[in-house]
């Protein structure tokens, strides 16, 4: 591991070199490369920096332990005290660092929930939901741009799907997809009771045209006219556009613009995303045979978490970990669970690299 890190602080210091050389600023394309090189390599090069210097006043204190001087053996005793656990701590984040990344980390994302199981509640827990991601993404300093939604006659969403554009969105929020279950009273619950609804979150890359290999005879555009909330337009002119992928038949669906052309570029990029999604589960299926791991499988039919407001607790079944916090977790509040998963995956991501 020291000799990787040590090539990847010298192609840093290489990289340094190169944006400051007064010709590279002529050529736009190689400075923006350059940029992005040395970006990814900041982290883990100034962090071994902060490791080696902890490495070194350890052997400076260990060599202290031979001096002849009893009060300077004691200091170097309280010295390597606190060094060895920092050594180690940074050892381990170090480790983590040098995992392959997942290309996509970096990529804004498409989130779609749809109501399941539980009817008027299920759609009203969906809403729930999206309020949740959206708070979260609004702390963060993301932008949330509403897709398409499809309301339900009670209140809530039958179905929503929105753009969430921020700084490393897919790597924070990958985790979530899957079926989300609530446990609680719902309002028109005369007796009490306590009633048990699912809502399923989808969590895709978002992805340009770029990204997928489309030929453009295997797209099918539709025209028609919208239905419902839209304005004066609706029902009046072919606005709606449906997309269909005709080698996998995925479909869809966009009326929420005016604009036929609006519709139609909101309908790709799902499109695209949906597509890039579907080759990652296939990729990550074939992997799976060979290593099982829950932890971000994104299997819409897995029962992720558990939210019960009878008892104020959020349960995430794939890391056995139980809040005692729901309304600050329904508040965007998730950033324990995101952790928890994230180390979870790290883990396991760790144990794989060592069998092999």
């Amino acid at each position: 591991m020291f000799a990787k890190l040590e090539n990847l602080e010298r192609r840093f210091e290489d990289l340094e070199q190169q944006l400051s050389s007064p010709e590279i600023l002529g050529d736009q394309d190689r400075y923006r490369k350059l940029t992005k090189a040395h970006a990814d390599l900041k982290e883990v090069v100034d962090l071994f920096r902060v490791y080696k210097d902890v490495r070194s006043q350890l052997a400076e204190s260990r060599a202290l332990l031979q001096d002849a001087d009893a009060e300077m053996r004691g200091m170097a005793q309280e010295e390597i005290k606190s060094l060895e656990p920092e050594s180690e701590r940074l050892e381990r984040e170090l480790t983590i660092l040098l995992l392959p990344k997942d290309p996509l980390d970096e990529k804004n994302i498409l989130l779609e929930i749809r109501a399941g199981t539980g009817g008027e509640e299920a759609a009203l827990f969906a809403a729930d939901l999206f309020r949740m991601y959206a708070r979260y993404a609004e702390t963060r300093g993301w932008r949330v741009e509403i897709m398409g939604v499809s309301e339900a006659a009670a209140g809530g969403y039958k179905e929503i799907s929105a753009l969430i554009a921020g700084n490393k969105a897919y790597s924070h929020l990958k985790y979530e997809a899957g079926t989300h279950r609530v446990q609680r009273v719902p309002a028109t619950e005369s007796q009490g009771r306590i009633h048990t609804s699912a809502a399923t979150v989808a969590i895709m890359p978002e992805a340009e045209e770029a990204d997928v290999d489309i030929r453009p005879e295997d797209l099918r555009f539709d025209v028609y006219r919208s239905s419902g909330p839209g304005g004066q337009s609706v029902n009046t002119t072919d606005s709606a556009v449906r997309v269909t992928h005709i080698p996998t038949g995925i479909v869809v669906a966009m009326q929420d613009e005016k604009s036929q052309h609006k519709n139609k570029a909101k309908a790709l990029k799902v499109l695209y995303s949906r597509l890039l999604q579907a080759e990652q589960e296939r990729v990550h299926a074939e992997q799976a045979e060979n290593r099982r791991s829950q932890v971000g499988s994104g299997d819409r039919s897995e029962r992720i978490r558990t939210y019960n407001f009878p008892q104020g607790r959020v349960t995430d079944h794939r890391v056995n970990l139980t809040l005692y916090k729901l309304d600050q977790v329904m508040e965007g509040d998730i950033q324990e669970l995101i952790d928890a998963l994230t180390t979870a995956a790290q883990t396991e991501a760790l144990k794989a690299q060592a069998d092999v």
